[in-house]
């Protein structure tokens, strides 16, 4: 049955269409937003840049280990196939659980925030300032308004098929890449020697800013670990969504070539576009400056560096259609999850269905409606620290799954083997763990809410198996 049902999806995507789609879900608002946390958190050049350089280095071993499983499995729903092979239904389902609850609705969310913050640059009124109706302790702001609006406006392009969200999502992908890529360019252009000087004076000499007073206070030790933890949330959170393009696996020419050579050049360039932004900071902008930029927007006080006054409105349209098409390329690989999931009997039987269109249109909605809802609560830093620390667990879990069924499947086609094999997906296992630790020492009421949603799974799985 779930055989057939993949064949009604139709493969209408490329070798570009793929890698564009794990470019346009990863670069969305982050990359122009997080730095200024990240140099509060470490206050310098040095670790900034590193933090960068380990989060891109374990993104891009991670994507080329998943192209292992993505030529094993290339069919819809990817991550969650992988998974619930290597471990089974309940774990399988615990994936699509968080993926719905938090991971997809949650990202799709939190871009979504942020879409509407840079739209109230252009539009006032769009402002979370406006508010609109307030009852209680709830108050309903434009921004919220926007956000909902821009998730209905994506999910219904996405439920006429697949062809028009891809060109909507491969034509705003190579505009973004252009104008972050002109961006960078003007940047160094504009570059000042004293400022880069005086920046990576001592690069190296890791110190918090306490906001109240203005002052850095030097950091070591286990504080200089709760540090690197709270400013790789930011980071990582710039740098996931790119297995997105397994989801769709079922609609990608060629997917056991198409599928690991997508996550590998996407993860490739996006890591590579987010060092050099992050150095283009560090030439314009003073590193006070970074980290007490205004809302976090290091990119607004970069662009007033480069381009004058007019740099706040250049940087708000760039980032309106850079979060624009990371939703959606969010929207559109998400409802595949929630499609197979159905397929086993563990979503709504609704969700099992495709239109006319050959798309999943109610999967779709259902996941329109829940992002929407968590809009309203507009917290976009609390979204963070939610999304990263499952998407983590998620990623060592799937990845780890591959040296499960290396003795599960031994004779099983494998078209593409894990780059690195054990090392590197090893290695990727390790620092993630780390980083899961830390951020459950050190953020322990978001972070925690995020695994306990997560666990909460399991007794949903059960009651809905026992009503088979």
């Amino acid at each position: 049955m779930q055989e057939e049902n993949q064949d009604d999806f139709k493969r209408e995507l490329g070798l570009l269409d793929g890698t564009m789609l794990v470019v346009g879900s990863m670069i969305g608002s982050g990359i122009f937003i997080v730095s200024s946390d990240m140099v509060r958190q470490l206050g310098s050049a040095g670790w900034l840049i590193a933090m960068w350089v380990l989060t891109g280095t374990i993104t891009v071993i991670a994507a080329v280990s998943y192209g292992e499983l993505s030529s094993m499995f290339p069919k819809a729903g990817g991550q969650y196939v992988y998974i619930k092979e290597a471990y089974g239904k309940l774990v399988g389902f615990l994936y699509g659980w968080s993926f719905f609850a938090v991971i997809q609705t949650g990202t799709i969310a939190a871009v979504g925030v942020a879409f509407s913050k840079f739209a109230a640059y252009l539009f006032p009124a769009f402002s979370d300032k406006n508010i609109l109706y307030e009852i209680g302790d709830f108050k309903l702001n434009a921004a919220q308004i926007v956000s909902i609006f821009t998730i209905i406006l994506l999910s219904y392009i996405n439920s006429r098929g697949v062809k028009n969200s891809k060109i909507l999502q491969t034509v705003l992908t190579v505009i973004k890449i252009l104008s972050l890529a002109g961006l960078i360019l003007f940047g160094f252009f504009a570059a000042k020697a004293e400022v880069w000087d005086a920046n990576w004076t001592n690069a190296w000499a890791s110190s918090s800013l306490d906001v109240a007073s203005g002052s850095w206070m030097p950091i070591s030790g286990v504080t200089l670990i709760s540090a690197i933890s709270a400013a790789l949330v930011g980071s990582m959170f710039s740098s996931v969504a790119w297995e997105g393009v397994t989801f769709i696996a079922g609609e990608i020419k060629n997917p056991k070539r198409n599928v690991g050579l997508s996550l590998f050049l996407g993860t490739l360039i996006v890591s590579v576009i987010y060092v050099l932004a992050n150095l283009m900071y560090l030439a314009v902008v003073p590193l006070q400056e970074i980290a007490t930029a205004e809302s976090d927007r290091v990119a607004v006080v970069a662009s007033q560096y480069i381009f004058g006054s007019i740099g706040t409105y250049i940087i708000a349209v760039m980032i309106m259609i850079s979060t624009f098409a990371c939703n959606n390329g969010l929207i559109m690989a998400g409802a595949r999850v929630y499609y197979t999931m159905a397929q086993d009997g563990v979503f709504f039987k609704k969700a099992a269905q495709l239109n006319k269109a050959s798309v999943p249109e109610w999967s779709i909605w259902v996941q329109c409606f829940w992002a929407s809802a968590l809009c309203l609560t507009g917290k976009y830093g609390d979204l963070l620290d939610f999304v990263v620390i499952i998407v983590l667990i998620f990623y060592i879990l799937t990845i780890l799954g591959i040296f499960i069924l290396r003795k599960k499947m031994p004779d099983a086609e494998r078209p593409y083997r894990a780059f690195g094999y054990p090392f590197l997906p090893a290695l990727y296992i390790v620092i993630a763990s780390a980083i899961c630790i830390a951020l459950l020492y050190t953020k322990t009421s978001t972070s925690g809410w995020g695994v306990l949603i997560m666990l909460m799974g399991i007794p949903v799985y059960y009651l809905t198996k026992a009503k088979e």
